[in-house]
């Protein structure tokens, strides 16, 4: 069993390789927004508590966030857990690293996909006109301004995970602008090793 997180810039591929490894290896992905949406609809204490700051239009707190995934980590394992736009924050990380104790855990390996800014931001808004070309929509915010939004939010509040992670020998950086079977490759060698 092996728990991991993704780190890396939006657009990278994060979701795309999470969803390789939940296949390949039997792992369970936790996408904070995916958590809330399920949580919000689950009718369970916690979920009433999301829905209701979700109705007001407010952001989630991380003590909410942390209750959410203590809820998973006391269930099913599986093959280990993906940790996939969580941790955010360094205070997020520690709590992360706490509750993960508590649990008789510990995080194997943080994943950083590298990319190269100018590069990434041509490949969403290629996938976003491809996207439209091909009879379909392309989401709101996959356009070259909003990227550069994203990524400037990223590198201030996630970035700091990079050295975080570094410092306790966790973080394992690969090529995330590679083919998608060549990063699942690349992430499978860290993982194997």
């Amino acid at each position: 069993m092996t728990h991991i997180i993704l780190l890396g810039p939006p657009g990278a591929g994060k979701g795309t390789q999470a969803q390789m490894l939940v296949e390949d290896r039997n792992m369970i992905q936790l996408s904070t927004g995916d958590m809330l949406r399920e949580a919000k609809d689950s009718g369970t204490e916690m979920g009433k508590i999301v829905a209701d700051v979700m109705a007001r239009g407010d952001l989630v707190t991380d003590e909410t966030v942390i209750g959410l995934i203590r809820e998973k980590l006391e269930g099913d394992k599986a093959g280990g857990f993906i940790f996939d736009g969580f941790p955010r924050t360094l205070a997020q990380a520690d709590a992360l690293t706490g509750l993960m104790a508590e649990q008789g855990e510990v995080l194997d390996h943080a994943i950083e996909l590298q990319v190269d800014d100018d590069v990434l931001v041509d490949r969403i808004v290629g996938r976003a006109a491809d996207a439209v070309a091909a009879g379909g929509t392309a989401r709101a915010d996959d356009n070259a301004e909003s990227l550069k939004i994203r990524l400037m939010a990223y590198y201030k509040q996630t970035s700091p995970l990079i050295g975080y992670y570094h410092a306790k020998g966790l973080l394992k950086g690969v090529d995330g602008l590679g083919t998608m079977d060549g990063v699942k490759a690349e992430i499978a060698g860290v993982l194997d090793a």
